[in-house]
Order: C-alpha cells, then sequence, then structure tokens
C-alpha cells in the first residue's frame, strides 16, 4: 500500500492559496493588473481590477498610496497617526482591517522579499 502524503493533499492536486494575513510587519502593494486612478472628470479616485470597480474613501486613497513595497503597516499607522494627530492603536486597527478586506478581494497583496 503506497503512501499517503503527510499534508494530506492528493498527490499532483494544485496547492490551495494561502491566504495573506495582514498584521502590522506586513508589506503589501498592489499587484501590476491593478491600478489606482484619479477620474478627473467626476472628482473621485478608483480601484481598477479586471472586471471589478472600487470606490475608495479619501483615507483609503491615502494608504493606497503609501504602498511602495517598503513600508509596512505599521510605518503607514505611524505616519497617519502623526498627520492626523491620532491615536496610533486606533489607525493601526483601522488600516489593517481596510488592508485586510482588499487583500481578501485581491486588490492587494504581500510584496516580494528582498533578496
Amino acid at each position: 500500500m503506497a503512501e499517503s502524503p503527510a499534508s494530506g493533499a492528493t498527490p499532483g492536486a494544485t496547492p490551495t492559496p494561502t491566504r495573506l494575513i495582514v498584521a502590522e510587519a506586513t508589506v503589501v502593494v498592489m499587484p501590476r493588473h491593478i491600478k489606482l486612478r484619479h477620474d478627473a472628470g467626476r472628482g473621485v479616485w478608483l480601484i481598477l481590477a479586471p472586471e471589478r470597480v472600487f470606490s475608495p474613501d479619501p483615507i483609503a486613497v491615502e494608504v493606497l498610496r503609501m504602498l511602495d513595497g517598503q513600508i509596512n503597516v505599521g510605518g503607514i499607522a505611524d505616519k497617519l497617526a502623526a498627520d492626523y494627530h491620532a491615536p496610533r492603536d486606533q489607525i493601526l486597527g483601522d488600516v489593517v482591517a481596510m488592508l485586510q478586506d482588499l487583500a481578501d478581494k485581491g486588490v492587494v497583496r504581500a510584496a516580494a522579499a528582498k533578496s
């Protein structure tokens, strides 16, 4: 009798992608196929994704514009807390929740690890 794989997966099956869990140390980026664009005609920012469009609020736009692949979520919270003179812990919770929601929708992903 052949042994089954230790993970319980079917041999030759495509592995299930893992869910990104956004935390303070996470560095996230928007994939190349997703764009943050300003619609000057309507005066709004849009997230353009294949077959989907999202309309982020002004604070979300500010967060998304900081996603440069270098700054982590904690750094974003630090900057917003300083800019808005607001409690860092509250901002961190809001940023994590927003980015987690966008990660679950495939709008952001973990930045590639630096070598």
